[in-house]
């Protein structure tokens, strides 16, 4: 190859339609899922639009505005009317998330709709699991439970099971009981600061303890290629690096190593960072959101949970 003066790799860089045309990685909203909280009551977020909480109703509204702006995909939360130890509310017929899956199925055919498979926003004690007699998550005892509400959720309307417990094992025993359901499993979800701003809205911050005994060490990336291999093996159809720009080498090593399709989840922490900094003037929202997003697409992820699915439609 020539070098300078004959090459000048700015010559591609001057007008927009020439870095349009040459450029690696896109960015479309079809890339993009909306997570959205379903809750008993309305909570609005000023500070974090993304994050409010919605009622059934409100959900309605919502994914038919969604819709109309171009963004497809979703994965519900929910927020249970009320708390006990086992975390009954994840997998009753009324719970929150069946309401509202089958109201926004019978709405929205053509709306692809995920769920959040865990127990943390319904236990009373807040862990993703069944707590045993010496204070620790009982993998074994708390899969039966996962698998039981991924079940309802498939029964009143779900497209997709998206399992963040982080349980050894829950995928394979998820697909024993749902073979044709599609399982994105959140297979490398790490022990992280960064999702301050979720436990608050969906009240599922632990009320001892940490997470750090199940979720993963922020420290290891071979150890996340394991936990991808290992869902993988047992059937899972996607997998998922969470968070996402913190992990950006995770997302490529998995990518390097895995065909699978690959799901990033963009947090509640990073969304909040960006949030925070535009409203205090030192950054172009919109512009630095767009890079995040394009980072994690450029990292390998073939989607991106966020936050900013409904503003980046409206941006376009």
């Amino acid at each position: 190859m020539s070098a300078f003066p004959a090459t000048r790799l700015r010559r591609l860089r001057r007008t927009a339609v020439l870095r349009d045309l040459v450029r690696e990685t896109s960015l479309s909203v079809d890339d993009l899922v909306m997570p959205l909280f379903v809750a008993p009551e309305a909570l609005p977020n000023e500070r974090l639009p993304g994050m409010a909480r919605h009622t059934v109703y409100s959900v309605v509204q919502e994914c038919e505005e969604l819709l109309r702006l171009g963004v497809k995909s979703v994965i519900l939360f929910g927020l249970p009317d009320g708390k006990d130890e086992e975390g009954s509310g994840a997998w009753v017929e009324d719970g929150v998330i069946q309401r509202a899956l089958r109201a926004l199925r019978a709405r929205f055919p053509e709306l692809l709709l995920m769920t959040d498979v865990c127990l943390c926003e319904y236990t009373s004690h807040g862990h993703c699991g069944v707590v045993n007699a010496s204070g620790d998550v009982d993998n074994d005892a708390s899969i039966d439970l996962i698998v039981r509400t991924a079940v309802s959720h498939v029964e009143a309307g779900a497209d997709v099971v998206c399992p963040s417990d982080m349980m050894d094992g829950r995928v394979g025993a998820m697909r024993e009981q749902l073979p044709d359901t599609p399982i994105i499993a959140y297979s490398a979800k790490y022990a992280s600061a960064f999702y301050g701003p979720f436990r608050e809205v969906a009240d599922s911050a632990p009320e001892f303890g940490d997470r750090r005994g199940y979720q993963m060490d922020p420290g290891n990336v071979r150890e996340a290629l394991r936990e991808c291999e290992q869902d993988i093996a047992e059937g899972a159809d996607m997998i998922m690096i969470k968070p996402a720009l913190p992990y950006l080498d995770v997302i490529r090593a998995a990518r390097d190593r895995f065909d699978l399709p690959l799901g990033a989840y963009n947090v509640s922490g990073e969304y909040a960072m960006v949030k925070a900094a535009a409203a205090a003037g030192d950054l172009d929202e919109r512009v630095a959101a767009i890079e995040c997003l394009t980072a994690i697409r450029r990292a390998g992820a073939d989607l991106v949970f966020t936050y900013w699915a409904k503003e980046f439609a409206s941006w376009r």
